[in-house]
């Protein structure tokens, strides 16, 4: 490749990129779209981690976590508190499913704030917290204890779902993070 000595640019352009090689210009708009999708997606696989957790081992194990039954009572109490009466049976259990699937998928969803190399701390901490959290505040709010519940076993697995869902949302985070 020559330079041209009046202008100091190259003769040759086939040097220069092509356009298909330069990255697609991004508004501000787009960014901020992006960022939203990445969290409600991070935060979306830390809720299901938990849930698919919850519903498979408390189908397979007697002493397993029932989340689900502390989210129904929650549930109930939140809407009589409200002068709304509470659905029954099946759709108490639907709405239930629904609440902490959202909920969860909001708290989640913070493990993809700041720098990804940050994420597994994010995931574990809040993992844990929600965990801790599960474990001791039903009793406190007036939600009873779980049913079947048998110490150290039931409170530890539900630590352990919590931690699992953080831990979940952190690899996406770092993945959607490389790619």
């Amino acid at each position: 490749m020559t330079l041209n000595p009046d202008l100091n640019t190259p003769d040759d352009l086939t040097a220069l990129p092509r356009p298909a090689d330069l990255p697609a210009p991004t508004t501000e708009a787009q960014a901020r779209r992006r960022r939203w999708i990445r969290l409600g997606l991070t935060g979306l696989t830390g809720a299901v981690t938990v849930t698919l957790l919850n519903e498979t081992v408390r189908r397979m194990m007697p002493h397993a976590p029932r989340i689900e039954i502390i989210g129904e009572r929650a549930l109930s109490q939140s809407l009589q508190a409200l002068d709304v009466t509470p659905p029954r049976g099946p759709a108490l259990y639907r709405w239930t499913l629904l609440g902490d699937l959202l909920s969860n998928s909001i708290y989640f969803g913070l493990v993809g704030l700041g720098k990804s190399g940050g994420a597994w701390k994010r995931g574990g901490v809040l993992g844990v917290a929600a965990g801790v959290g599960a474990v001791i505040l039903p009793e406190p709010l007036g939600l009873g204890r779980q049913p079947g519940a048998r110490a150290p076993l039931t409170p530890l697995l539900t630590a352990a779902w919590y931690l699992a869902g953080g831990l979940a949302a952190a690899a996406l985070a770092r993945r959607m993070d490389s790619e």
